[in-house]
Order: structure tokens, then C-alpha cells, then sequence
């Protein structure tokens, strides 16, 4: 489609990385996945195994006429630590890696930027690491939307709420309306 572009996130467990990105205006479509590794069609249970080498990851599609990458990543910095590695919070892994996956070189040019300028707000390296895209593999059906579909769920309660609530007050930029 014209005036859209796809980027693939991975920010730790792709069930937060969704939530967020449904608040965030000029977003068209997101599908949790996973990628980066070499296992053919890799199920829930291979990759939290951490044996594929694939993370949890999320096929963010948007309107470039609403937001651009640049703003897509700067939420991507902002819900996530990129600096830990293989680790967000609880969740330890290769699985949860900070990572994000360009379908082009003009892509990776704006990544490598957008890593430049955020850095300055970590104490710490920022570990993202920024590969071509390969093989994305959908993940199961029931990860799709999960946190709508099962907010009453411990993880959901004591993860994917706080951030989505710090995100809900900190970043109404970005909000759809």
C-alpha cells in the first residue's frame, strides 16, 4: 500500500510491544511474530526454549503520512530498556532481546541515527542490535492481541498494565485520538 512501511520490533515479549503500539496514532496493523533465528516455522515453545536463535518480535505496519520511522522508534526506546541484553524485567532469554529487524538500507540508515540521538538518555550502551529482516514466522493465533483479549491475566496485571499506563501518561504525542 501506498504511504505505508513495515518495521519488525523486538523490545523483550511481544505481547507488551503490541499493546503499546495499538495506542499509537498512524499505526495500521501489527502481528506478533518471530524472526532472527534458523529454525523453520518455530512454535511458541522452540523459541521460549531459546534454541531457535528467533525473538519475539512485532510486524509493525504504518501510515508514513501520520507518523514516520523515526517516531516509531523513539516509542520503541522509550517502552523497552535496550540495554540489557538478552533480558527485559523478568523475562531472560534470546527470545527477548532487544532487536529490530529493516526491510531497507534507508531503514537502516534511520535506525542507526535515531540509536545515536536516544543514547544520550541511557546510562548504559544501548545493545539493540539492527539486522536485515530474514525469515518472520506469525506467531500462534492466541498471541495475537493477547493483552485485549486477556487483560485479567497475572502477566498482563503485573507487566503489559504498568507499561501501558506509563506510556498512556508520558507520550500523548503519539496517542491516537
Amino acid at each position: 500500500m501506498e504511504n505505508t512501511e513495515t518495521i519488525i520490533l523486538g523490545g523483550g515479549c511481544f505481547w507488551c510491544i503490541e499493546t503499546i503500539y495499538k495506542k499509537v496514532a498512524g499505526v495500521i496493523s501489527l502481528e506478533s511474530g518471530y524472526t532472527g533465528g534458523t529454525m523453520p516455522n518455530p512454535t511458541y515453545l522452540q523459541v521460549c526454549d531459546g534454541t531457535t536463535g528467533h525473538a519475539e518480535v512485532v510486524k509493525v505496519v504504518f501510515d508514513t503520512t501520520k507518523i514516520d520511522l523515526e517516531n516509531i522508534l523513539r516509542v520503541f526506546f522509550e517502552v523497552h530498556d535496550p540495554t540489557t541484553l538478552n533480558q527485559q524485567g523478568a523475562d531472560i532469554g534470546t527470545q527477548y532481546a532487544s532487536r529490530i529487524f529493516y526491510t531497507n538500507e534507508s531503514q537502516k540508515e534511520i535506525i542507526e541515527k535515531v540509536i545515536k540521538e536516544v543514547q544520550v538518555h541511557f546510562k548504559e550502551p544501548i545493545v539493540t542490535t539492527v539486522s536485515p529482516l530474514g525469515d518472520y514466522y506469525k506467531a500462534e493465533d492466541y498471541h495475537q492481541d493477547y493483552y485485549a483479549k486477556n487483560p485479567n491475566q497475572p502477566y498482563c496485571i503485573a507487566v503489559i498494565s504498568p507499561k501501558l499506563q506509563k506510556f498512556l501518561k508520558t507520550d500523548s504525542k503519539f496517542m491516537k485520538q
